[in-house]
């Protein structure tokens, strides 16, 4: 079999299962693993699965930097932006992440809401400088640029003085297997981080992030309350963390 149409092959049994096994690859082509593995490692590096121990996941395109994602605004963030913010309530000190999908739910809070949101993101605070009743808490550090938040120890310093209601996290893939991840080791500790500070933890997960893996695990399922998606995503990609007892909003 030609390098490219193993290569297809893996990536339509990727699809159709949601991971592939080295070992079962290998006989299922009669290749050596060793064969398999460097096809998985060319493949990861063009950004088409992500590699784990014995096989690979689907890779999140999540990846793009801050800027060629948010010209990319479509209704399912803005729904999944619509839902968080009818979540917060009067008087609770909420920390709201960074990325497109978290600024539309600082799009959505009503200009009235009396609240606290505390942000390491310079974007999200800037959404928020009409919403003359919330008080704004801007974390700072070291820039990520790609992501435009504050990150480094300067950073989860100030994050581990927190204790809020809720925190809205942004994840770059959820996957049954690989937990919440991101695609930058730095951006997962603050993450980290950010949900240690909070008595919930909500995942902002859009469509394009569900059955897909990153690079860095952030936390596990049974550190987060629940997932906010879009309205029209197909049950099979919700049902592994429905069957864990996650709750799971469709906007």
């Amino acid at each position: 079999m030609l390098t490219q149409h193993r290569k297809q092959q893996i990536l339509l049994l990727l699809k159709k299962n949601g991971q592939v096994i080295a070992k079962d690859v290998s006989r299922s082509m009669d290749v050596s693993e060793d064969t398999i593995r460097r096809d998985l490692r060319e493949l990861a590096q063009d950004g088409l699965l992500q590699r784990v121990h014995g096989g690979a996941l689907p890779a999140s395109p999540a990846g793009a930097n801050f800027a060629a994602r948010e010209v990319l605004r479509h209704e399912g963030k803005i729904a999944i932006g619509r839902a968080a913010a009818a979540m917060i309530r009067p008087g609770q000190l909420v920390i709201l992440d960074g990325g497109t999908t978290a600024r539309e739910v600082a799009r959505h809070i009503p200009l009235d809401l009396r609240a606290t949101i505390a942000t390491h993101s310079p974007t999200i605070a800037l959404e928020l400088i009409n919403h003359t009743a919330l008080e704004v808490i801007l974390i700072g550090g070291r820039l990520f640029k790609h992501s435009v938040v504050a990150v480094g120890a300067a950073a989860i310093e100030s994050a581990g003085k927190f204790h809020a209601d809720t925190y809205f996290m942004g994840v770059t893939g959820i996957h049954p297997k690989a937990g919440l991840t991101t695609g930058d080791y730095e951006e997962a500790a603050m993450k980290r981080a950010l949900s240690g500070g909070a008595a919930d933890t909500i995942v902002l997960a859009s469509s394009e992030k569900l059955n897909a893996a990153s690079a860095y695990k952030v936390v596990g399922f049974d550190e987060i309350s629940g997932i906010i998606t879009e309205p029209g995503v197909p049950g099979a990609l919700t049902k592994p963390y429905e069957a864990l007892g996650i709750p799971v909003t469709r906007a």
